[in-house]
């Protein structure tokens, strides 16, 4: 346990949450994609499945945590299983508000074309997902790193000139 600490830079016990909630949601995504993929069927399938699903993930995870942290400033190595965190949540929740909110506009794919629907849809879940990624960040103690990286995603779908630098 002690070099587990060492390696993520871990100094109070708390912070163990964070490696033990990534665990938990990759184990969940590998178990949810083992499942749409071999479907409710096969239960002992969908269990093999999911442990190679499971490791295949963990390797990527990995990796990318490799390429990232020379391009992320973050003053710990653990921090970073954070980050990951909310972009996940960040991400899941976009998709999931998009739909209400569109019904609560009135639009719906019965009264519009799929192609614009979907357009649409998606241009609502990145409004969405802007928002929520700082305020997520916010709740996870990285509102510096969020607030940052919105800045310069902003930049780059062209609202730069309506940012304070």
């Amino acid at each position: 346990m002690e070099d587990f600490k060492k390696n993520w830079q871990i100094q109070q016990n708390w912070q163990l949450v964070f490696p033990a909630l990534g665990i938990l949601i990759l184990g969940y995504c590998s178990y949810r994609l083992a499942n749409l993929i071999v479907g409710s069927i096969n239960l002992f399938l969908v269990i093999i499945l999911s442990v190679v699903l499971f490791s295949l993930l963990l390797k990527l995870t990995l990796f990318l945590f490799k390429k990232l942290e020379k391009k992320w400033i973050l003053k710990y190595r653990w921090e970073m299983i954070r980050v990951f965190i909310v972009f996940a949540i960040t991400g899941s929740s976009s998709v999931f508000i998009g739909k209400p909110i569109m019904a609560f506009i009135g639009i719906t794919k019965e009264n519009l074309n799929t192609t614009v629907y979907w357009i649409l849809y998606i241009i609502v879940g990145i409004i969405f997902y802007q928002i929520m990624l700082v305020f997520f960040g916010w709740l996870f103690g990285q509102f510096r790193f969020f607030w940052d990286f919105e800045k310069k995603m902003l930049g780059r779908f062209g609202f730069k000139k309506f940012l304070n630098e």
